[in-house]
């Protein structure tokens, strides 16, 4: 009699997913504030990477034709490709000039009206804006799920599979506090690793002195005081600014100061880009401000027109503030589009 044995078949085991993501150390340049990073979102390379997949891809768009990227080229310091206004997905254009996504993990508020108090608040607005993506988070959302690619790449950013709009935000906002602009003549100067010309050392002092009076608003290593000024415009505002936000009258004309560094790369100049060049910045300064109710009281020499600098001092002046620009940082290869250089 044989007696045969049951063999039971054996289960291979399910292989079981880690979550392992790499620790990203953001380092402040020489010089600079340190970096504040938020404790729910930490810097991972898988992170930063991932957000600069977003940034550029125009599935955040409800016609798959814009991205962050289209109105914020590397080339003009993020800015739109010399453009006064950006315009949208349905070709309408908005009403304020594109601001350099530069430097931004040091500023305390966003958008010329300072309505947006983060980085990933700030994410979240352009995809559901009428005049920019138009496209609902929740087709955003759909569209991210269902990509080939994108359900893994969260999972090794955030060990999270089911995308929505507050992981795109974080992704997004991980790259952008990479984008640090901080190689410019002037930082090689500080540095020790580059002298400036007679011109540029007469512009300084025109710059940090009431002569030429910029240092005001325009100060720090940062090259802005992240407050909001009314620099002397217009005497009535048909935008106005951060009191859209406060609904304060005070703040009737005000906007958020820019930072300098890398200006000579991102005009039009202004909230509304009224001015094309650097040299009519300067001539508005030195001899057009005009007077309105909530006029800072750093505009001084308001009643005088401004600063009143002469030919010469105005050449010497922009040749300082040409110091400031860093190709360097438009340049960096970690910041370039990466669907310019594989498939994806």
């Amino acid at each position: 009699m044989l007696v045969h044995g049951c063999k039971k078949d054996v289960v291979p085991d399910i292989p079981i997913e880690v979550y392992d993501p790499t620790p990203y150390i953001l380092e402040s340049p020489n010089g600079f504030p340190d970096l504040i990073i938020p404790e729910d979102n930490p810097m991972t390379v898988e992170g930063i990477e991932l957000g600069r997949q977003l940034f550029y891809d125009p599935i955040l768009s409800a016609d798959n034709t814009q991205s962050c990227g289209s109105c914020h080229n590397p080339a003009f310091s993020f800015t739109d490709n010399g453009n006064r206004f950006s315009e949208g997905i349905d070709k309408i254009k908005g009403t304020r000039n594109s601001m350099p996504v530069m430097n931004i993990g040091w500023m305390t508020s966003l958008f010329w009206d300072g309505r947006s108090p983060s980085m990933e608040d700030q994410a979240l607005e352009p995809v559901t804006n009428p005049i920019e993506m138009h496209q609902s988070w929740h087709e955003a959302s759909i569209k991210l799920n269902g990509h080939p690619n994108y359900p893994d790449m969260f999972f090794d950013a955030f060990g999270i599979r089911e995308i929505d709009s507050s992981l795109v935000a974080k992704a997004i906002a991980q790259f952008e506090r990479t984008l640090i602009s901080s190689d410019s003549k002037w930082d090689r100067y500080l540095r020790g690793e580059a002298t400036l010309t007679q011109s540029e050392s007469r512009g300084y002092e025109i710059f940090f002195t009431e002569k030429g009076d910029c240092f005001h608003c325009h100060s720090t290593i940062l090259y802005t005081d992240n407050l909001f000024h009314n620099n002397g415009l217009d005497s009535i505002f048909t935008d106005i600014g951060l009191a859209d936000f406060t609904k304060n009258p005070l703040d009737v004309g005000k906007f958020k100061t820019p930072s300098l560094r890398n200006i000579t790369l991102t005009g039009p100049y202004m909230h509304d880009g009224r001015f094309n060049t650097l040299e009519e910045v300067i001539e508005f300064y030195s001899h057009d401000l005009v007077w309105s109710p909530t006029i800072d009281p750093l505009m001084k020499k308001v009643g005088q027109g401004g600063v009143n600098l002469t030919e010469q001092e105005k050449m010497n002046l922009l040749a300082f503030i040409k110091t400031l620009t860093d190709t360097t940082f438009t340049n960096n290869p970690d910041y370039s589009d990466p669907f310019n250089n594989e498939s994806f």
